[in-house]
């Protein structure tokens, strides 16, 4: 990294060195080779000097969850070799505009959404995003419905449905969140085999997450630093 980035954004390259450590550690502590784990840089609310930065540091891999920022930044940084992932709530009716940037969607949960991203320019990578909590408010399709998604899902050519995705509910230990996910990536696979990723883990429990078998991780604080005010 240049001296006037690293001027720019200190420590980055340190917060960067430790947090890929740490999933090498913890792949190794589940008997799992480090490449078999895609970590997912999220740099909502930071600027793209922030992500054309983390480019010079080698990462490939970048998670938005704000449609808006997200196309502006993939459009000003669109000279960079970066996979962009978006991982928040996506309206309906924005699906299509966010499947021109978005090389992967982590949060489909509703057929809907599926049936909004038919006929795409490109095929895009599809997550099934599950609420591992009783709360209909929260993010995510019940896990009784898994499989029926799953299913209008494989209907889409314009999807390749790659797994499942979720978040940890915070009054939960992690670690058995993400085994019962583990269960439901399972049960997708019944439906479709080739559907193995796991995108789960994030700053306070990538580990966990890893030894339950998550294969994308999606960390933001621990490298980029504290979340700048939203604007």
């Amino acid at each position: 990294m240049s001296e006037a980035t690293q001027a720019a954004h200190p420590g980055l390259a340190e917060r960067l060195a430790a947090v890929r450590a740490g999933v090498e550690d913890a792949c190794r502590a589940a008997g799992r080779a480090p490449e078999s784990v895609t970590t997912i840089v999220v740099t909502k609310f930071h600027p793209a000097s922030l992500v054309s930065a983390l480019a010079e540091l080698g990462v490939r891999d970048v998670g938005e969850n704000r449609h808006q920022e997200a196309q502006a930044k993939a459009a000003e940084l669109a000279d960079l070799d970066l996979n962009w992932h978006f991982i928040g709530q996506l309206q309906t009716k924005k699906a299509r505009q966010a499947a021109r940037y978005a090389h992967a969607i982590h949060s489909i949960d509703r057929a809907r959404l599926v049936d909004a991203l038919t006929e795409l320019e490109r095929p895009i990578d599809a997550f099934l995003q599950v609420n591992l909590t009783d709360d209909p408010g929260r993010g995510g399709i019940p896990a009784d419905e898994l499989e029926s998604l799953a299913e209008h899902t494989l209907g889409n050519p314009s999807l390749r449905l790659r797994g499942v995705m979720a978040v940890a509910p915070l009054d939960e230990e992690p670690a058995r969140a993400f085994a019962r996910l583990a269960g439901y990536s399972e049960r997708v696979r019944s439906v479709a085999p080739e559907a193995t990723a796991i995108s789960a883990g994030m700053t306070h429990d990538y580990a966990e997450a890893i030894a339950a078998g998550a294969t994308h991780l999606r960390i933001g604080s621990a490298i980029t630093g504290n979340r700048p005010e939203p604007r």
